[in-house]
């Protein structure tokens, strides 16, 4: 059976102008065959021979054979770059001289062209291969990982209340709740994450955030950086909002807390108004 939207071995059956007509090695020249188009033959090539080729349909809808890799197959996610936006979507380089459709319908967000996002590749209705943005359901939950192992991913997914869903590896599904950005991410970004715990259904929990003694290192020198861009104060405290904090530092309440009592248990630091200050050394 010839299958759509996969890499398979097919042979061929016969070789006539227009190109090899390939079909599965125990079926008869007379079943269903695909074209492989003669600018893809070479003249090793002969009856009976078998070669790998990927499966797709035409710009008439018709079946047929490639022996180029595509970067996605059937089932799969791949991180594509967009290479057009029309009328009725958007139109991906997948690695073909036909770009692979993702339909409006399919986008989770306002595309760039030019830049890559995550999508997997399915059979539409009409079928013919198509992708979408809505990858969660192809992503797995059975990885490896533990808690405080680094991963690297690409951000699928944004919602304002929960946080950023991250594809690991560009295999498992993660989540980096809100309070564990850091900084701004964007859908199609790569991003770099400590697993903090993983659930019972093997999802993970992520967080940009290094281990409590390590992050408070890094937010205090943030802290005392950002003072010495500001003429040593800031008109920061305790008693500041979490947004005034995260609009300044990028770090939560609770991180600024900690990060100020480090500064102020070692003297580098003091009250000063409604803000802090670097402390001065007589």
């Amino acid at each position: 059976m010839i299958e759509l939207g996969e890499i398979q071995k097919l042979e061929i059956k016969r070789i006539r102008k227009v190109g090899a007509f390939l079909g599965p090695s125990k079926s008869s020249d007379r079943d269903e065959v695909v074209l492989l188009p003669s600018n893809e033959i070479t003249e090793k090539d002969k009856v009976g021979d078998t070669t790998d080729v990927f499966i797709y349909k035409d710009h008439e809808n018709r079946l047929t054979a490639t022996r180029k890799k595509p970067k996605i197959t059937l089932g799969k996610i791949a991180h594509l770059e967009v290479k057009d936006i029309t009328k009725i979507g958007a139109f991906l380089d997948w690695g073909l001289q036909k770009d692979l459709f993702l339909p409006f319908k399919e986008q989770t967000i306002k595309l760039e062209k030019g830049r890559k996002y995550l999508v997997a590749l399915y059979i539409d209705k009409s079928n013919r291969l198509s992708s979408t943005m809505k990858i969660r359901d192809y992503l797995r939950t059975d990885s490896n990982f533990k808690e405080n192992d680094w991963v690297d991913g690409i951000v699928y997914n944004i919602v304002d209340d929960i946080g950023a869903f991250v594809a690991v590896d560009g295999i498992y599904e993660a989540l980096i709740p809100k309070e564990h950005i850091r900084g701004i991410v964007v859908v199609g970004e790569n991003v770099s994450a400590r697993v903090s715990s993983v659930k019972a259904d093997g999802r993970l929990n992520l967080t940009m955030k290094n281990r409590s003694h390590l992050e408070i290192d890094n937010d205090s020198n943030l802290i005392m950086d950002t003072l010495l861009e500001n003429d040593g104060f800031l008109e920061l405290n305790d008693k500041s909002s979490p947004e005034d904090i995260i609009d300044t530092l990028s770090m939560t309440k609770s991180s600024f807390k900690k990060a100020v009592g480090r500064l102020l248990k070692n003297n580098k630091i003091e009250f000063y108004k409604n803000g802090i200050k670097i402390k001065r050394r007589d």
